[in-house]
């Protein structure tokens, strides 16, 4: 069984509403396409947050506000090979391949108390303008199988702050329900979307 971590009750996080939009496999056990759908979440953000969901997938989505512009939010964010700069679960994290561009593999290795010990991954996007980056679970030793996580930046509606978007589709692994898997990942998303807010404005502070 999964088992949720602690968290904190001060997160600014708002739960985005998933909504099925097209039937994309045709008949019984397609993939269907799920759009996760806010609105404070402009239509082309929204876009990169729709992940085509299997019978025995769930997918979800969460809100994060910082006061702090985008350049400094994204210079944490875009470093995918130093998730442990926001990402407290993570205890290590040690390049496999690549340099850093899209097809880089990463493995890092989590603290104890998680119901995992190692994950390897994948860089799918990184986009410098649009301030997007996507990864994938392509190995390790876990039970969040066929994970995909997709982040994207944009400015508040006063222009002087960022909000962030994190999206991710998983299997639901054996013995758990949709909304156990939901509810898990959901906790520690929005416990490291926390973290990088903190990271994020106290680095402002300092700049």
């Amino acid at each position: 069984m999964l088992s949720t971590p602690q968290q904190s009750p001060s997160f600014l996080l708002d739960k985005i509403i998933a909504t099925t939009t097209s039937v994309t496999g045709g008949g019984c056990g397609g993939n269907i396409s799920q759009a996760c759908v806010s609105s404070p979440v402009p239509d082309s953000v929204a876009r990169y947050h729709t992940h085509p969901v299997g019978p025995n997938q769930c997918c979800s989505a969460v809100i994060q506000q910082i006061n702090a512009p985008i350049s400094t939010v994204w210079s944490v964010v875009r470093r995918f090979d130093n998730p442990q700069a926001y990402k407290h679960f993570v205890k290590s994290c040690h390049v496999l391949v690549g340099n850093g561009d899209v097809g880089t593999l990463r493995e890092i290795h989590v603290i104890s108390g998680l119901p995992a010990a190692s994950s390897t991954e994948r860089l799918e996007i990184l986009d410098d303008e649009r301030h997007v980056i996507s990864f994938s679970v392509v190995g390790g030793d876990h039970r969040l199988a066929n994970y995909r996580s997709v982040t994207t930046l944009h400015p508040t509606p006063t222009g002087n702050g960022t909000v962030v978007v994190e999206s991710f589709v998983v299997d639901i692994p054996p013995g758990n329900t949709n909304e156990e898997t939901c509810v898990f990942v959901d906790t520690i998303v929005k416990c490291n979307l926390q973290s990088l807010a903190h990271i994020a404005e106290n680095k402002l502070r300092l700049d």
